[in-house]
């Protein structure tokens, strides 16, 4: 892609909110930090969204030459990636809170470790495989530098309103309730299953031209 197209980067953008979904992590949060001071939550809140940051810039210029590396063309992972999206996104419109990215084992080893940040929350709460594959399949389909350096930019941008969510997660998660986040989930969970039939339909329409 040649020019600077900004309906690349608002699509990007949204399709994260929708497969992080960090409406739906703030009771997560809440309750991992309840213990924690104030300035120990904010700290807490940085490391994992600064966290988050690096995974998807390092799968975003290192996407690519993983996928060489295994010989794995991009519409194929297209494919991979949005029925990934898809479960993901059937998971939480049945209003489950992360329980599609985080196992049993997963969770009981962080309740040993001081710096929740980076486990559970950095990964694999909110840096998980949809927001990732996501990031590894906008990177490929636009290689340009300009668009790449986009790309990365909106990742940085997102990660500092999840930041900013995240300070005021106790007000919201009040104000909201268990049902309003819950309303929310399965809203982004919609959005999130649209995406995956996207990337399912463009990676299809490539490997088989005599669909379309």
């Amino acid at each position: 892609m040649q020019s600077f197209d900004l309906a690349i980067f608002l699509q990007f953008f949204l399709g994260l909110v929708a497969a992080v979904n960090p409406v739906g992590i703030m009771p997560v949060f809440v309750s991992l930090t309840g213990h924690m001071t104030v300035e120990e939550k904010h700290k807490t809140a940085t490391t994992a969204n600064t966290a988050v940051a690096i995974i998807l810039v390092v799968s975003l210029f290192g996407g690519q030459m993983l996928l060489d590396m295994f010989s794995i063309s991009l519409d194929s992972f297209r494919v991979a990636g949005g029925l990934l999206l898809l479960s993901i996104a059937f998971s939480m419109m049945s209003g489950k809170l992360g329980e599609d990215k985080q196992n049993k084992q997963e969770k009981s080893e962080y309740v040993s470790r001081e710096q929740v940040g980076v486990v559970p929350l950095a990964m694999p709460l909110m840096a998980g495989p949809g927001a990732i594959s996501s990031t590894i399949v906008y990177g490929s389909r636009y290689p340009d530098l300009t668009d790449t350096f986009g790309i990365a930019v909106t990742i940085v941008l997102f990660c500092f309103c999840t930041w900013l969510l995240f300070r005021s997660a106790p007000l919201i998660v009040r104000f909201l309730g268990q049902t309003g986040i819950n309303v929310i989930t399965r809203i982004m969970g919609l959005i999130l299953g649209a995406l995956g039939i996207e990337f399912i339909a463009n990676g299809l329409r490539s490997l088989f031209p005599g669909l379309a």
